[in-house]
């Protein structure tokens, strides 16, 4: 809803957030009512939207990226508290960003399997649901509460999204080809357990070319081997 984005973008402006990014809306956009419910944050340029139409489009960039949701799903991922998840962003060297799901269905399976770690909030259990604006607040106050050290630099950069993402994609193209996706109805499940796995890693740009290079290595040589047994 336009209301539920512009009261997000709202309290985003007021503690100093000013990068959202909004991943194909249901009602639209621009939105009249996500206008009105910013408080200005949009005609003034305090907050700047900018929409994608695809999850993969809009964190391509980041090298670390966090999950809200109350719920771990069964993802062997770190799980963190508002203050040890602002810590996690905080020493990161690259961009960052922290996913929201749409207020009635939170966030997918797919889309968690993409972050390196959830975070969680310490609501009551028995009455834990938050708006979206009230969830995106919650994080904005602990981030600008918080004092941000610079994280020490490393010779190789951590890598992009998208240079992650490009790498799973090719290993489970590899994947395809070799039969690896068996029985074919697990295949989504399986995708999910290794992208949760590569997601942990905390990949440099180094790395994932080597790890890919690896990949074209291996299946150049198995296709060799089938050539000479034939």
């Amino acid at each position: 809803m336009g209301e539920n984005i512009g009261a997000a973008a709202r309290v985003m402006g007021n503690f100093g957030l000013s990068d959202l990014r909004i991943v194909a809306p249901r009602d639209g956009w621009p939105n009249p009512a996500a206008e009105t419910m910013s408080a200005g944050a949009f005609a003034e340029g305090v907050v700047t939207p900018r929409l994608f139409d695809s999850l993969e489009e809009a964190v391509s960039d980041l090298t670390y990226l966090l999950a809200t949701t109350a719920r771990q799903r069964g993802m062997e991922k770190p799980v963190f508290g508002t203050a040890r998840g602002v810590q996690a962003l905080s020493n990161q060297q690259g961009p960052t960003g922290v996913l929201f799901g749409a207020e009635k269905s939170g966030l997918p399976n797919e889309a968690v399997a993409l972050c390196d770690a959830i975070l969680t909030y310490p609501v009551n259990s028995t009455f834990a649901s938050l708006n979206l604006a009230q969830a995106v607040g919650v994080f904005a106050h602990a981030w600008a509460d918080a004092s941000h050290e610079a994280a020490p630099e490393t010779g190789n950069p951590p890598a992009p999204r998208e240079q992650l993402i490009g790498m799973m994609e090719h290993f489970e193209d590899e994947l395809e080809r070799a039969g690896f996706f068996f029985p074919p109805e697990k295949k989504d499940v399986m995708i999910q357990n290794l992208r949760n796995a590569f997601t942990r890693a905390g990949w440099t740009e180094q790395e994932t070319r080597t790890f890919r290079g690896a990949i074209k290595a291996l299946a150049i040589g198995r296709g060799k081997a089938r050539i000479q047994r034939d």
